[in-house]
């Protein structure tokens, strides 16, 4: 920016609301939101305000931030290949975010063909203007203004705004590689992981004690299998599995750590010693959801000729050090401790006792009597005594929260798990 447009920018009252004021404001949605009013109290006839954020995301490519004069604001996300949709092709953001140009649509004076457009005609705009914001490096988003008034935008309006587009852009650049940041954090790691990471528990070594119900389940004859299966076949039916099982222990309030190969490690955190057996509730709930959410996953698999999934699921209350472990350059954040090793080991008798869900005794000392079928006494593996194993009464337990629409609908009927 040059001297003489920074001298005219921060002469603008508004430039001076968003560097002293606007800067305050950490939520995206009430940044556009502040920003329309600002522009309508200083006298630019805008009617509707939107902001494009392109974000890194595995489920959605961006958010769309829509603020109108009188109606407040409202927020979308754009999926990932909606840029090939025709109604978006035929909008004036593609030339906005592919050539980087500025687009002006005096609506008074044409009849638009853009769907975007007419339906803004319709509302009674006059005015379309959109254009990029280029971050510091390289990557560019869009924003979009709209007037209402007859004649639209003067020159004056459209001078300001384009000298206040250099304040936010700053503002929403910081707004856009947090997001970034904490979407990645939250699709690699995990919410609670990417919080303390943001937070800036990232020395090695760092974390915390805390107790938790350890969730550990894994394919069973998936190493044979994929052995004899195409490659995508392989990875259709990983994404199948672990979709699943990943909505069912967050919607139940679980927290996802890792996937390893075809297996899975989850917590649920007790909050205090009095959730104790709320939280074992929840988890064994979640694992009656994940037995009958199976057999429906089975039956829409074996319809299309695929492969069908086996598992086996264990569940272990105990302590467990929840932070950073690793190479010096190269960490992980999980949970480390003799619980999650227990879990690990109990998972591994669910082929031989043809059980999908097994239980600790220390899980089931958690849990009505009602809800567990006693099977003995086992060795696991690299533990010294027998441990008494349990099953689930499957007629006893409630479910979890149900799947949401894209991993199908729940079984309607129990069993034995």
């Amino acid at each position: 920016m040059d001297d003489d447009i920074g001298q005219r920018v921060y002469s603008d009252p508004v430039a001076r609301w968003f560097v002293t004021e606007a800067y305050r404001i950490t939520d995206t949605a009430q940044l556009v939101a502040a920003a329309g009013e600002q522009l309508v109290l200083s006298g630019i006839p805008l009617y509707r305000l939107a902001y494009f954020q392109l974000t890194l995301h595995p489920e959605f490519q961006g958010t769309a931030y829509f603020w109108r004069r009188g109606r407040g604001i409202e927020t979308g996300t754009r999926p990932h290949g909606d840029n090939l949709d025709s109604e978006y092709r035929d909008n004036p953001l593609p030339i906005v975010f592919e050539q980087h140009k500025t687009v002006r649509v005096r609506l008074d004076e044409v009849e638009p063909q853009a769907p975007l457009l007419r339906q803004l005609k319709d509302e009674g705009a006059t005015d379309y203007v959109a254009l990029p914001l280029l971050f510091t490096n390289g990557h560019v988003d869009a924003l979009s203004v709209v007037s209402d008034r007859p004649g639209g935008f003067s020159s004056t309006d459209l001078d300001r705004m384009f000298l206040l587009q250099f304040a936010f852009t700053r503002l929403v650049e910081i707004h856009s590689l947090r997001d970034t940041a904490a979407n990645l954090l939250d699709a690699y790691v995990g919410r609670a992981a990417g919080r303390r990471i943001l937070a800036g528990d990232v020395k090695r070594g760092d974390g915390q004690t805390i107790e938790a119900v350890i969730w550990y389940c894994d394919l069973r004859g998936f190493t044979r299998d994929s052995d004899a299966l195409p490659r995508d076949t392989v990875i259709a039916l990983l994404n199948d599995w672990f979709d699943t099982m990943g909505t069912i222990v967050t919607n139940a309030g679980g927290e996802i750590l890792k996937f390893m190969g075809d297996g899975m490690l989850a917590i649920f955190p007790v909050p205090t010693p009095a959730d104790r057996a709320s939280t074992a509730s929840a988890a064994v709930a979640a694992a009656a959801s994940a037995v009958d959410a199976m057999l429906v996953l089975n039956r829409i698999r074996a319809a299309g000729n695929e492969p069908t999934v086996r598992f086996g699921l264990a569940l272990h209350p105990g302590e467990v050090m929840f932070g950073n472990i690793g190479a010096s350059r190269r960490l992980d954040f999980t949970v480390i401790g003799p619980a999650v090793n227990h879990a690990a080991r109990l998972e591994k008798l669910c082929g031989p006792l043809d059980r999908t869900v097994l239980l600790s005794a220390a899980m089931a000392a958690l849990l009505p009597e009602a809800a567990l079928e006693p099977l003995g006494s086992h060795r696991l593996k690299d533990i010294d005594q027998p441990q008494e194993v349990f099953g689930l009464r499957g007629a006893a337990l409630p479910r979890s929260a149900p799947l949401s629409s894209s991993s199908g609908p729940r079984a309607s009927h129990s069993r034995p798990a």
